[in-house]
């Protein structure tokens, strides 16, 4: 008896995907999104916000672009993710789709939901794809899990009150807490 084939899903078919759908699709497997919560979208737009001001400030060429933003990471038909936020330095890799490769900082806001997304399966996919540094941000636990992978992937965790240095500007904090105006 022949061994039953799991499908591989393709960009094509998160295309098809019925209206308000989402999902994202990672080595041709897909992943349901739930809708993101008041909380998480208050904070990927205050975060949003500060590192748009800081590039900005500082006449520097990088876009930061919240989700929903199509990021194809492998440039292939088989990857396809939507992090809440990317920071993209190469402009060459935007289009009118997406970003087409790694953007340089990806940040996620952890939900209920997507915690073995972005702890697992998103951490992997983002450092294998070339991603510089990727933020997992933890309201639930207010903590941050600091990524770099540009530089022997020294890993930190912080909590909402530290100041957190962002690794691909060497001149740049964050503080989430002074983001909530808690």
């Amino acid at each position: 008896m022949a061994l039953q084939q799991e499908k591989i899903y393709t960009i094509e078919d998160i295309s098809a995907l019925p209206d308000g759908e989402r999902a994202e699709l990672i080595d041709g497997h897909f992943y349901n999104m739930d809708p993101p919560s008041t909380q998480h979208q208050i904070l990927v737009a205050r975060l949003s916000h500060q590192i748009l001001n800081y590039i900005d400030s500082h006449k520097g060429v990088c876009e930061v672009i919240p989700a929903p933003f199509a990021v194809f990471l492998n440039r292939d038909d088989r990857n396809y993710v939507e992090p809440d936020l990317s920071v993209i330095c190469d402009k060459n890799k935007i289009d009118k789709r997406g970003c087409n490769g790694a953007p340089d900082w990806i940040i996620e806001v952890v939900s209920p939901s997507s915690q073995q997304m972005d702890y697992g399966i998103k951490l992997f996919k983002y450092r294998t794809a070339g991603v510089r540094e990727y933020w997992i941000v933890n309201p639930m636990m207010r903590t941050v899990n600091a990524y770099d992978f540009e530089h022997g992937e020294n890993t930190r965790q912080y909590s909402f009150d530290d100041s957190i240095p962002v690794c691909i500007y060497g001149d740049f904090h964050i503080k989430i807490s002074d983001l909530l105006h808690e």
